[in-house]
């Protein structure tokens, strides 16, 4: 007999589903607050998220099995949560075949503007920095990859160069910070020190959410969507990017909900983390993107605070005491006995809520 109650139930257990929805809700509810009444946003937004989501969901049957059979597989942490060395053995480096995905769409779509092709370019290289690292750990079969100290370097220059590319083309004038209540601050030099920050700083925080399955692909999504609605006024080409981003990290879901059948290792994260970045960059909206992005920030205070609480506590033997069970914030849950599936639900109606939250800040203050 059908029951109303079982199929709400179903229906809140599914991650990807609930995502679905969010997404919906996000679309019709977002320019309702920002008065876009004159925009078709269905053209502008729906239909490149929904080719994106399309074309990665599909190549992900394709791209899965063949990642499984080149043994590019997940090397577990040992001294992890226990509960995860189950997942070895998962193919990794999705971000191989979502990823690129997003920046066809992207260029094909905005005609291959200089500002998507830039954008584009910037996400390639992160995506290699990340391809390279999980490479290391497959060939030496440990958890070990680039030093942090070769990884850093490489995350700098590469922002330093898009810093250099930017100011050659002069896609933007690399001068001005908005600040909420239309403030505009003359940042000078301290704009390329502040493009350089949050490149690297995006990067590693949606690297380090990427812990249990759907967690960094899903609040990706949402994070580049609510991003995209914020800036389609100004900068559509750049909004289609972050549709496409979207809708690709989407189609990837479809795959890395939990069960994960594959991971996106940090292929995926480091080039979601930059491109993240670089929209905010080129798009001026600084702290648009710090307030979207504040389940990754949350992530990241948790390890910095978890690491320098250790080491002030140090004991004679080098011993130190720990705040968190283990960090990122999502361990730690996972060890309090909070389901995966429970963490990532309620990390997407944070993620939602803040960039509901942007929306009306966005309204009335600028």
């Amino acid at each position: 007999m059908f029951s109303f109650s079982i199929l709400i139930k179903k229906i809140l257990a599914n991650n990807l589903l609930i995502l679905l929805i969010l997404i919906n809700v996000l679309l019709v509810g977002s320019f309702v607050i920002l008065d876009n009444k004159n925009i078709n946003f269905h053209h502008i937004l729906t239909f490149p998220l929904g080719l994106s989501l399309l074309i990665s969901s599909l190549l992900g049957y394709i791209a899965v099995p063949l990642l499984k059979r080149l043994k590019i597989e997940q090397v577990i942490q040992e001294d992890g949560v226990k509960k995860h060395l189950s997942k070895a053995g998962t193919p990794t480096m999705g971000g191989i075949f979502f990823i690129p995905i997003a920046i066809l769409v992207t260029l094909v779509w905005s005609n291959f503007s200089l500002i998507t092709i830039t954008i584009s370019l910037l996400t390639l290289a992160y995506m290699s920095i990340g391809w390279i690292d999980d490479w290391y750990i497959l060939r030496r079969q440990s958890n070990l990859g680039l030093s942090p100290r070769t990884k850093l370097f490489l995350q700098i220059t590469v922002a330093i160069v898009f810093c250099i590319w930017i100011k050659s083309t002069q896609i933007i004038t690399m001068n001005e910070i908005i600040l909420p209540g239309n403030i505009i601050l003359e940042a000078g030099i301290l704009f390329w020190f502040l493009s350089v920050f949050v490149l690297v700083s995006e990067s590693n925080a949606i690297n380090l959410t990427d812990g249990i399955d759907g967690l960094a692909g899903g609040t990706g999504a949402l994070t580049f969507l609510g991003l995209g609605i914020i800036i389609l006024d100004t900068s559509s080409d750049l909004s289609i990017f972050c549709a496409c981003i979207a809708g690709s990290c989407l189609g990837f879901l479809l795959h890395n909900s939990n069960p994960a059948k594959v991971f996106m290792g940090d292929t995926g994260s480091l080039a979601l983390g930059g491109a993240l970045a670089g929209v905010g960059i080129l798009s001026g909206h600084f702290w648009e993107l710090f307030i979207l992005s504040g389940i990754f920030f949350i992530e990241s205070l948790s390890v910095i605070i978890q690491v320098t609480y250790y080491k002030m506590t140090k004991d004679s033997q080098g011993k130190g005491k720990r705040l968190l069970m283990m960090a990122p914030l999502h361990h730690h849950l996972e060890l309090v006995g909070w389901p995966e599936g429970k963490i990532v639900r309620i990390s997407y109606l944070i993620n939602t809520s803040l960039i509901f939250l942007v929306a009306v800040l966005y309204k009335y203050f600028l």
